[in-house]
């Protein structure tokens, strides 16, 4: 079997910030101005008011402070409430798309750490829970602009998008069609928020991720983690839904309708979805003949601080101590397929050669995705 080894990881994080604090402002002065456009039927009992958030309800929810978005303006306007493309954003045949650009930036990050220029890559999978469009695919349209050689591909696997892209990058190298992969993983999932929801116009921030994987015969980079097994798993579940896609023009009155949007059953995503992913990283661990005791860190998908520290403590056993389960929620939000990958390109410094640890990320779909790896 192949070696295949993470040798870089790099991003790019939206100028753009939004605070709780600005976040709640425009909600509540939407809430105040749909309840006076219904008062009468609310009065009536034939609806019910919007109540107000608060930054406390929000990172009390969900650990969250702030997050980095594509546009903010469009997000504040009142009579809008929803993101505008940034200038340029559809590229042209100069310049590329802004998704594109993203992964761009992310990935000569990721190719500095590693050493490697672009044309060493032979392979592009651009995965993201949300893409910019269906073609020319955006992979393609990172390969033309960064100068990889060989191919490039789009995946969508909603919050384990970039897992999943790694594992089909691990695959790649290990059955020789390719010696060099760069994983691109440009989230712009804000553009899917229903920011007039109060359950959920705080969750999700914009970020972009990469990650290259070598042949670990061919790797020269000081930081390398041996990738020593993967897992996946899928699961049919409505609990978290969009129903935009390329069938959305021809549907009438879709722009602003709900099911356009992001939405979910969070407790039911909570008391399903947990369950599925502690078992499966136990089920891991089994296959690898590892106890949870093993791993000097999980590096685990960014849903909510709730969610990170009940599986944590699941799969320990016990509270989680600092450093072992970190998160980036506090600054950058859910960043949905990105949220795990963050994690693992902040907080992995200070481990030393021989320690093992888990990338996981899980969401719609179901969707479970997991790579253990070993600081080589």
């Amino acid at each position: 079997m192949v070696d295949v080894v993470i040798s870089g990881t790099g991003l790019f994080v939206p100028e753009n910030i939004i605070t709780n604090e600005e976040l709640v402002v425009a909600y509540n002065e939407h809430a105040d101005q749909y309840n006076a456009e219904n008062k009468a039927d609310i009065e009536a009992g034939l609806m019910p008011a919007k109540q107000h958030s608060s930054a406390d309800f929000i990172e009390k929810a969900s650990g969250i402070k702030e997050r980095r978005l594509v546009d903010v303006k469009g997000v504040m306007d009142l009579n809008r409430m929803m993101s505008r493309m940034p200038e340029g954003g559809h590229g042209d045949f100069e310049t590329p798309c802004f998704q594109a650009q993203m992964g761009i930036d992310a990935s000569k990050m990721a190719l500095d750490q590693a050493g490697l220029k672009p044309e060493d890559i032979d392979q592009i999978i651009c995965s993201s829970a949300v893409m910019q469009r269906s073609f020319p695919a955006i992979g393609i349209e990172v390969q033309h602009f960064l100068g990889t050689k060989g191919s490039a591909l789009d995946m969508v696997m909603a919050c384990s998008s970039a897992t999943f892209g790694l594992i089909a990058g691990v695959n790649a190298i290990q059955s020789g069609t390719a010696e060099r992969v760069l994983m691109v993983n440009p989230e712009i999932f804000s553009t899917m928020v229903n920011f007039k929801d109060r359950d959920s116009h705080f969750i999700f921030g914009d970020i972009a991720t990469a990650v290259v994987l070598e042949r670990a015969d061919l790797a020269t980079a000081e930081d390398q983690w041996l990738v020593t097994d993967t897992k996946q798993s899928t699961q049919f579940s409505n609990n978290i839904r969009s129903n935009f896609g390329p069938m959305t023009r021809i549907d009438d009155d879709t722009l602003f309708r709900a099911d356009m949007f992001f939405v979910q059953e969070g407790r039911k995503v909570f008391k399903e979805l947990l369950p599925l992913v502690t078992t499966f990283i136990n089920e891991q661990l089994d296959d690898e003949d590892m106890q949870v005791s093993d791993l000097s860190r999980m590096w685990l998908h960014q849903a909510n601080i709730n969610m990170n520290m009940y599986a944590a403590k699941k799969l320990l056993g016990r509270e989680p101590v600092a450093g072992e389960a970190p998160t980036v929620l506090e600054k950058y939000g859910n960043t949905a397929g990105a949220g795990s990958i963050v994690a693992f390109h902040h907080h992995r410094g200070d481990l030393s050669a021989g320690d093992r640890g888990l990338i996981c990320s899980f969401g719609a779909g179901y969707s479970i995705g997991s790579l253990m790896v070993e600081k080589v």
